[in-house]
């Protein structure tokens, strides 16, 4: 969740324990069902939202199996896929803008613990708007160096696609899209059988902030394992600019 190291995040997150991984399906399964409810139904070839949800949980390992379960449930029953999508935006130590996103059949609890670990972790939930200005959102798939195919024509299949941008990391290549260009440069490199280390639309900071005290790091550490610990909480994004 933190930081430039893009790569070695996603490695971190798809290294978590067993029960840290359990919390990630959960949520999978909750956008999984959400796809199905208002994507149009639970076909992913003609159900745009449901095929990226896929693609999203494939990339972080969730198994076939599961994914067809959660998607059969959701097509079978819809009436019970009750959840409330919510944003709150918040503010961590020093400043560092926070925005996360809720999927919840219950919004009084979902507020609550969310205020909680903003509190825990030194910051303080603000108004809706208050940060959200400072993110862009937009399409972002990763791609390892080793992918099959070399860095030119990588490039040229994602702008042929539509991608707007294509940035080269250490370890691998960042391809930026507008959110509504998304699908299709993912399906692109689908087809393609590029391998993704990641693929969603998220919301990337324009600008960051550093921490600098151990007190900071501390709170700011704690306010995300707290909503990490958070079935209810789908994703977070902020501009703290970490070393890890």
């Amino acid at each position: 969740m933190a930081g430039h190291s893009k790569f070695a995040n996603i490695r971190h997150r798809k290294e978590k324990n067993d029960s840290a991984k359990g919390r990630i399906f959960t949520r999978l399964g909750r956008e999984l069902a959400m796809a199905v409810k208002h994507g149009g139904g639970g076909d992913p070839v003609s159900n745009t939202r449901l095929r990226d949800a896929i693609a999203k949980a494939k990339a972080e390992n969730m198994p076939n199996d599961t994914i067809e379960r959660s998607v059969k449930k959701a097509a079978g029953d819809m009436d019970q896929v009750n959840f409330d999508a919510v944003t709150y935006e918040g503010y961590g130590p020093s400043g560092v803008a926070v925005i996360v996103k809720v999927l919840t059949d219950n919004r009084h609890r979902a507020a609550a613990n969310v205020r909680n670990a903003f509190t825990k972790g030194g910051g303080s939930m603000g108004t809706q708007g208050c940060v959200s200005f400072m993110f862009n959102e937009v399409g972002q798939i990763m791609v390892e160096t080793d992918c099959g195919m070399d860095e030119e024509e990588l490039m040229l299949l994602t702008a042929d696609a539509g991608a707007d941008d294509f940035i080269v990391q250490e370890g691998g290549y960042e391809i930026l899209t507008a959110p509504e260009g998304f699908s299709v440069v993912r399906e692109a490199l689908e087809q393609a059988k590029i391998p993704m280390v990641s693929a969603e639309v998220t919301m990337l900071p324009q600008t960051y902030t550093k921490l600098s005290t151990p007190e900071e790091l501390r709170g700011m550490n704690k306010m995300l394992d707290l909503l990490d610990d958070e079935d209810d909480v789908q994703d977070v994004y902020h501009n703290w600019e970490s070393e890890d």
